[in-house]
Order: C-alpha cells, then sequence, then structure tokens
C-alpha cells in the first residue's frame, strides 16, 4: 500500500509542474465550482476564494486539484455536492454544507464510484447526509476531515465515512460526531484506519463487515450507542484504541461477531456496559488490554475457541468475564485482576492460587438481568464463593492459572 501510495505523489508532483491555476471568486472569470471545472484541463487545480457558493451536484470528471480558501459549497439540502467520477482527485479546504437526505439514494458531501488515486483531507462537513461516500475505489487517503452530523435516529442519518467494496485506503485525523455510524466498511480490504475520533453516534463508532486484511490503531471512540461493531472478517489488527463511556442496556466497547485470526492490543476499554462482547470469534490474540470499571469486561458468548487472554489487566469491573456454556476453549494466563484475593509465598510476583474469573452471580444475570439490584449483597457473596469452591454452573477449567500480583499496563 505505501508503494502505490509514494508512486501516487510522485505523479501529483509532476502533474503539479504542468497544470495551470484557476481561480473561482465574485469578480472572477468563474464565478461558480462547476463551471471552473467544465473549463478545466486534465490536472488543473482550481481555487475557490472565499465566500459563501450554492451549488450541488457538482461532477468532477477529470483529473484535478481543488483548494478551498476558506469556501464554503452549500448545497442547501437540494442534493450531494461533489460527485467525484476521475482518478487523481484532490479535494481540500473546503466547508461543506447541508446535504440532502434521501431515504431511497445515498447522496454525500463528496461521493466518488471506480476511482483510483484520490486524496479529501482538511474538509469540514456540517448536516451531512452522508460526509464521505467511496464506493468501489482505490489507492485514497481520507484525512484530517471534520465532520459535525445531526443525526437523530438510524432511519433518516447516513455515516460519517463510509467505504465500500474498496482497497488501499488511509483513514486517519478524521473527527467525526452524531452520525449515524461514524466510520463503516464493508468489503474494504488493506486499509488502515487510525488517530481518528468517533463519537456520539446513532449506532456505531467504527462498523465494519467482510473487510479482511485490515489494520485500526490510536482511534478513540467515545459515548456511541452501540459502540464499535466487527462482523465477518479476518486478519484484523486492532491497537492503541480507546473505547469509552458507551452506555446501554444492550451497548458495548467492542462487538466481535464471527471473527477468525486477529489481534487485539493495548487498547483501553474504560467504562462501557460491555467491554468486549465476543460471538463465534476463534483464534484471537487479547494481550496488554486495560479493561476498567466496565458493566462486563468481556462477555464470551458461543463458538469462541482458540482464543488467548494474557498481560491484560481488570480493574474494579463489576464482572470481568461472562461465559456462556461449562465447556472452556480458550487460554487466560498472566493477567491482573484486581479481584484477586491470593497470596504469594515465593514472592515472584506470581499468585500461588489460580484465579477463576467467572462468578456464579454473572452466570444468573445473564439468565435474569432483574437480579443485577442484588449486586454487592452479602447473599450473593456466599453464593458465589459456594461456585468457587465447587463448580457446577461454571467452566470448571476456565482460570488464570499465573495471574500477578501487580497491574502491567499503564
Amino acid at each position: 500500500m505505501k508503494k502505490n501510495l509514494s508512486i501516487f505523489f510522485l505523479c501529483f508532483l509532476f502533474w503539479q509542474v504542468s497544470a495551470q491555476n484557476i481561480i473561482v471568486c465574485d469578480n472572477c472569470n468563474f464565478t461558480n465550482v462547476s463551471n471552473a471545472i467544465s473549463n478545466a484541463n486534465t490536472h488543473d487545480t482550481i481555487i475557490v476564494s472565499k465566500g459563501l457558493y450554492k451549488e450541488h451536484d457538482i461532477i468532477i470528471d477529470k483529473p484535478l486539484t481543488l483548494i478551498g480558501e476558506e469556501a464554503i459549497i452549500d448545497a442547501d439540502f437540494k442534493g450531494g455536492c461533489f460527485n467525484v467520477i476521475a482518478d487523481s482527485v484532490s479535494i481540500s479546504g473546503f466547508t461543506i454544507n447541508n446535504i440532502k437526505t434521501s431515504y431511497t439514494k445515498d447522496i454525500s458531501g463528496i461521493y466518488t464510484f471506480r476511482i483510483s488515486n484520490f486524496i479529501f483531507e482538511n474538509n469540514t462537513f456540517n448536516n451531512p447526509f452522508f460526509a464521505i461516500l467511496i464506493q468501489k475505489s482505490e489507492n485514497g487517503i481520507v484525512r484530517n476531515n471534520v465532520i459535525n452530523g445531526n443525526a437523530k435516529d438510524e432511519i433518516s442519518s447516513g455515516n460519517g465515512i463510509h467505504l465500500w467494496h474498496s482497497n488501499n485506503v488511509e483513514i486517519y485525523g478524521n473527527t467525526i460526531s452524531q452520525m449515524r455510524d461514524g466510520i463503516y466498511l464493508e468489503f474494504v480490504k488493506n486499509s488502515n484506519t487510525y488517530k481518528n475520533e468517533s463519537r456520539n453516534h446513532v449506532r456505531y463508532g467504527l462498523h465494519f463487515m467482510f473487510s479482511n486484511s485490515n489494520s485500526y490503531q490510536d482511534n478513540i471512540f467515545e459515548r456511541n450507542g452501540a459502540g464499535v461493531a466487527v462482523m465477518f472478517s479476518k486478519d484484523i489488527v486492532m491497537t492503541n484504541n480507546i473505547f469509552q463511556y458507551n452506555w446501554g442496556t444492550a451497548s458495548y466497547g467492542l462487538l466481535l461477531k464471527e471473527i477468525y485470526d486477529a489481534e487485539i492490543s493495548n487498547n483501553t476499554f474504560i467504562q462501557n456496559t460491555i467491554g468486549i462482547n465476543a460471538e463465534g470469534s476463534t483464534r484471537v490474540n487479547y494481550f496488554n488490554n486495560i479493561f476498567k470499571s466496565n458493566g462486563w469486561a468481556t462477555k464470551i458468548t458461543g463458538g469462541c475457541y482458540d482464543n488467548i487472554f494474557y498481560n491484560n489487566d481488570f480493574l474494579n469491573n463489576t464482572f470481568d468475564i461472562s461465559y456462556q456454556g461449562r465447556q472452556n476453549g480458550n487460554m487466560f494466563n498472566g493477567n491482573y485482576w484486581s479481584g484477586y484475593t491470593g497470596y504469594d509465598l515465593d514472592k515472584n510476583g506470581v499468585g500461588d492460587v489460580p484465579y477463576r474469573p467467572v462468578k456464579l452471580f454473572s452466570y444468573v444475570v445473564n439468565k435474569t438481568p432483574e437480579t443485577i439490584i442484588l449486586h454487592r449483597s452479602l447473599f450473593i457473596d456466599i453464593v458465589n464463593f459456594s461456585e468457587k469452591v465447587s463448580p457446577i454452573f461454571t467452566p470448571k477449567e476456565l482460570q488464570d492459572f499465573k495471574p500477578v500480583l501487580k497491574r502491567i499496563n499503564k
């Protein structure tokens, strides 16, 4: 991917040497963006001066660089803004306002179809339906954009950055708020999503499906309706992300469904209803993560096998692990558990007694959620202790045999 993008930048430098600049302003030869594009030659640069431009459904059908200098394009809820159908297009520095909402068509601030070698950067979107919608495109960069949505429900709102059937795209440095999904990827390969802030969305901060060989790092996913959803994908790396304050009756920091061969490391899960909810996920390595003050740190439901949890910190969660079924096909080893009450007689930093993270009460709450009101009662302490001594309902072999005595990750 880096090789492809390097070639792309070299091409841009070559084009800029031979291309011409076209200025758009109130008293220039071109007073609107559409006319400037129609009269531009391939690889020209169109500079749109400061001002308000009432335009919508602007078609970019040739390789061009568009630069906004405090330029505001207002679609006035009549349609989209830029429809890009040519390779080698760069759009930067615009404020794009008031994209039309549609229940039958995906209308966007920037829309692409079957293009390659594109850059969309440093733009601001206010009241978009979709902000950036990329379909069947490749070798692009979406960076340092600000997306301010006003989504109230799933039906009447779109996504911030939406990729479909696309490859080799870098998404980074974007700030996205109050959309349906902050970032949505479907059938996307070999892409990298990093250093984005995705907050206050109706549904997910990040949602991707059927998307293999992608990585996600250094992102913040905060106060979203149902956290982050990762579904039907393999070869995924998620590291150094923050999942926090995703609260609700069906909310979580991270949902994993039918995920294979993944790495989830160095993430922080703080005050989510559920830190990680894993279903049908196999061969996932969880290490050096922090789970702090969540309702459930991790819920493991059916079809999860050959997963490894090591060097994680479980700090003051209501339940550290919730597990469905009595058979365990996963390994817990060398984690820190704030609820561990064992001892370390040989002073090697590892508890001499294994830790059983699945409490009977978590099993009961899964069956009957209303029983949560009994949490912290003496009766529940007795119930948990009896199950610890003689396991009947929880998986006997699910233990951390080397629980560490000091917190691992800071």
